[in-house]
């Protein structure tokens, strides 16, 4: 099952790359949310109560609703449904994200650790380059905020490759973090959206006080 689970996860990172629609970002957000949850729950040495209530938190219900209700809200204000034209070609960010897990392997191969998951340690560090790769070869402000989520989704199966006991505190500090930043951009995106109809990046630099 945990064989069944990464592998689909590893499917939603090479769905980005060829994605060329905003809803559909949206919906892996949330579909990487059950996965993030399946992984979590069976890697836990102690299943309790408050363990399970933490996780079904952080993953079902922020992951999996309330970030992908904020990025459908942002998507339907704005109006901006497609990734730009001016952004990669879809066929390129597929060869960069097959690169991306090719480096990924490499890497947990000569990174191991008797204390690490090699196997949760490549697919983190895909999902990583991922994340990067979704920021670097788009133009959208939109864009490079799934591009973060999708980073802070590395975050997590970084914490399950080091150990299944996963602090409590920092999984609330990652809540809080990603929680915040959703709506400091998504307030972004909004008054940006005001001014600019193409939400390029670009147009932050020209935007005054």
């Amino acid at each position: 099952m945990l064989n069944l689970f990464i592998t689909l996860f590893a499917i939603t990172l090479f769905y980005f790359s060829i994605s060329e629609r905003f809803r559909t970002y949206s919906v892996l957000i949330a579909v990487q949310g059950i996965l993030l949850f399946g992984l979590a729950f069976l890697e836990l040495k102690q299943v309790n109560i408050a363990n399970f209530i933490f996780i079904a938190a952080e993953t079902l219900v922020f992951k999996t609703f309330v970030v992908p209700v904020l990025l459908y809200r942002i998507i339907s204000r704005t109006g901006v449904y497609k990734v730009h034209t001016r952004a990669f070609p879809s066929f390129y960010i597929l060869i960069f994200t097959m690169v991306g897990l090719l480096v990924s392997i490499i890497l947990s191969n000569v990174l191991h650790a008797p204390n690490v998951d090699s196997v949760y340690l490549a697919i983190a560090l895909f999902t990583l380059f991922t994340g990067v790769i979704l920021i670097v070869t788009h133009k959208r402000i939109f864009s490079h905020m799934v591009g973060f989520l999708v980073i802070e989704n590395a975050v997590f199966m970084f914490s399950l490759a080091v150990g299944s006991e996963m602090p409590i505190l920092i999984n609330v500090a990652i809540l809080l973090d990603i929680f915040v930043s959703v709506l400091i951009i998504g307030v972004m995106i909004n008054r940006v959206g005001e001014h600019y109809s193409d939400l390029e990046s670009e147009n932050l630099t020209r935007l005054k006080h």
